[in-house]
């Protein structure tokens, strides 16, 4: 029973609607109490801006698709290399670190709870190896459904009751938390070297369209009384006029849960352009921002690019081949059996290059337009717009105008002409950067119930305390310290221990792996429909009794458990 007291902590915490009270905050067993009588660790952090753990609801750390990254780039794994010291093990990589170099990273700026934005099922045991050795967060990992042959038969025939029982079980036997779809219809659609242009689109073999798929989805996903949203990569990434996709797609999400949203759309950024080639190329993150202004039961995060080197990873496969032919960089296409699929290419997003000026802009946009920071998350879809190590510059940059300036007036001549930026007045606030960073998150996954993402008694005890005084920091013009303050933790907290100090990360092991088991009726229990074995033995390459990942490869593991309605 480790008991720990934080004296003296300047705290924001919006979930209880804690804005900047200096109070003490008490541990006892990981968890946060009311008080503790002699405490075995007492930390001062003496008026130091304290806030929640950080959470990053879309990220790219684990699974096959990013260790293929790390191998076909070792030039990138070159950069970032740490040598061991103390507890920490030697590290390499720079946009796609090994998972200590990621998790030291993330805890070093003060997260400590990180959802795998998509996981392939038949590949999750090598995502759920790696999370064990990614020792400093809790993990979380979505599961791809947008070329799963079973769903998408589901949803030609009309059943979307069996559509639930579908995903149940790939959830559970993948130990998955959330549904990903990823430019549904058309990821299907590249096995056959198509793809889709928006949501009406039929895509081959079946009689459905991606919009079909996207509403159904949804609409299974609710059956099943799942913690977390339909995880939703749009059809259409990374084309100029793609905004009137990312809208028709908006106008056609139903809002069916009164308790949290029915969409989280992913790294919107790349789903607002505007124009009809690249030669007159726009931002549209007006009309996007609007839309999402209009429809309470969507989230957002803005897939927020930063200039410099990184590598791109994604289960659009199409879209990494249209990407493959701008940048005529080495590429890889990974196909996942009638599930999924995926694209790998490294990029250099760069300052001068207005195309990639104006996607620094549309993200900025985003996050300044969208009235409710509660819905509209901070990312950079790490590390395909830049490497989550950018997040302190982003947050800099959307609470001083005086520093977007500045950096705006370094970018290509003529993205003035193309977005709005310069324009907006905006500047967030310390209140809206913790929303944007772990509370909006927490409730938008539904971790909220599960002590994540506030700091009061029952909470867990994750807290990550910065060297900022916020009653002497102007962050519209104090920019270069609001990097640095955020870049750094003084301390960050893991379930009431220090795991980080000062950069320096100091345990392993206290962390756990979250994952979903909803439980269905016998009727759509797809471990003993007949149909579904048959078929699954027929056309996978494994055979069903060894597909299901066991609990031995989860380590720690909290097992969230759901009663469906069918």
């Amino acid at each position: 029973m480790k008991t720990l007291l934080i004296k003296n902590a300047f705290v924001i915490d919006p979930i209880q609607h804690i804005s900047g009270e200096t109070m003490d905050i008490a541990v006892r067993n990981g968890k946060i109490v009311d008080d503790v009588k002699n405490p075995d660790e007492v930390i001062d952090a003496q008026g130091m801006l304290t806030l929640p753990g950080g959470i990053d609801s879309h990220t790219h750390i684990c699974g096959t698709k990013v260790n293929f990254g790390r191998y076909m780039s070792p030039e990138d794994m070159r950069a970032g290399r740490t040598s061991r010291k103390g507890d920490m093990h030697a590290t390499a990589g720079y946009s796609v670190p090994t998972t200590y170099g990621n998790s030291y990273r993330y805890s070093r700026m003060g997260y400590t709870t990180l959802l795998e934005g998509a996981m392939a099922p038949m590949e999750a045991r090598h995502t759920h190896e790696e999370f064990r050795y990614t020792p400093m967060q809790d993990c979380l990992a979505n599961t791809l459904f947008d070329g799963n042959w079973f769903a998408l038969q589901a949803i030609q025939d009309g059943d979307t009751k069996r559509l639930a029982g579908i995903l149940a079980w790939y959830l559970s036997a993948a130990k998955g938390f959330g549904v990903k779809l990823t430019n549904p219809g058309g990821t299907e659609a590249w096995g056959f070297g198509k793809d889709v242009s928006c949501i009406n689109d039929p895509i081959p073999n079946f009689d459905i369209t991606p919009l079909e798929i996207i509403v159904k989805m949804i609409e299974a996903n609710e059956m099943l009384n799942l913690p977390h949203s339909v995880h939703l990569h749009c059809n259409n990434l990374g084309k100029p006029g793609n905004y009137m996709c990312t809208l028709d797609t908006y106008d056609a999400i139903p809002d069916i849960n009164d308790k949290r949203q029915s969409l989280y759309s992913t790294h919107v950024q790349f789903h607002s352009y505007g124009g009809s080639s690249w030669n007159d190329f726009c931002s549209k993150a007006e009309d996007i921002a609007r839309s999402v202004n209009d429809k309470p039961h969507i989230v957002i995060d803005t897939g927020q690019v930063m200039f410099g080197k990184t590598t791109t990873m994604t289960a659009d496969g199409p879209m990494e081949f249209n990407l493959y032919r701008l940048y005529h960089n080495k590429w890889s296409n990974h196909d996942i059996e009638m599930e999924t699929g995926s694209g790998i290419i490294p990029v250099v997003y760069r300052k001068k290059n207005l195309v990639n000026a104006i996607m620094w802009a549309i993200g900025l946009e985003l996050a300044l337009l969208v009235d409710d920071p509660w819905r509209c998350i901070l990312a950079t879809d790490n590390p395909n717009g830049a490497p989550f190590v950018k997040y302190p510059e982003v947050m800099a940059l959307l609470m001083s105008k005086e520093y977007r300036d500045k950096e705006f007036e370094t970018l290509h001549k003529s993205t003035g002409r193309r977005v709005a930026l310069p324009a907006i007045e905006r500047e967030l606030t310390w209140d809206e950067i913790a929303v944007m960073t772990r509370s909006a998150q927490a409730r938008a996954l539904g971790l909220i119930d599960y002590g994540k993402g506030y700091l009061s008694e029952g909470a867990e005890a994750d807290i990550a305390i910065y060297p900022i005084d916020v009653d002497s920091t102007d962050p519209a013009r104090d920019y270069e310290r609001i990097i640095n303050g955020f870049s750094t933790t003084e301390y960050t907290i893991k379930r009431g221990e220090v795991v980080c100090r000062r950069g320096t990360c100091t345990l392993e092991g206290n962390h756990s792996t979250y994952w979903v088991k909803p439980h269905v009726s016998p009727a759509y229990d797809m471990s003993k429909d007949a149909a579904f074995i048959d078929g699954f033995n027929r056309y996978y390459s494994i055979r069903r009794a060894n597909y299901p990942v066991g609990e031995e490869y989860l380590g720690r593991n909290v097992c969230m458990e759901t009663e469906a309605s069918i």
